[in-house]
């Protein structure tokens, strides 16, 4: 089945003119790209950093979230599992930096 695409709109003073094609329109493979590896990555680093910057006294603690909650038997539930994710990329934060670094540097030289 071929859908119809509308080519040009053209006014003229009083009317407005439009031209239809049967043919399906040719889409360029690079505005389809989808998410590939690098977007992938840049997502993961993203919430690298969104997790990084979270304050334990200021944020954490007030919603039960700290890690001397999690501190006794509890490490296997999915709290227990997040907050010591949270942890973990707080401890790695100079790593998260260089990444970032990376990143911005590969960006700026790809484009």
């Amino acid at each position: 089945m071929l859908s119809k695409h509308i080519i040009a709109v053209a006014r003229s003073s009083s009317k407005a003119v439009v031209s239809y094609s049967n043919r399906p329109r040719k889409v360029s493979s690079l505005q389809f790209q989808g998410m590939g590896l690098w977007t992938l990555l840049e997502g993961f680093l993203l919430l690298a950093n969104a997790l990084a910057i979270l304050n334990e006294d200021r944020f954490l603690a007030p919603r039960g979230w700290s890690f001397s909650e999690v501190s006794g038997g509890k490490t296997k539930s999915l709290k227990g599992q997040v907050i010591g994710l949270i942890y973990a990329v707080q401890y790695l934060r100079v790593p998260l930096i260089a990444l970032n670094t990376l990143t911005v540097v590969v960006k700026l030289v790809s484009g």
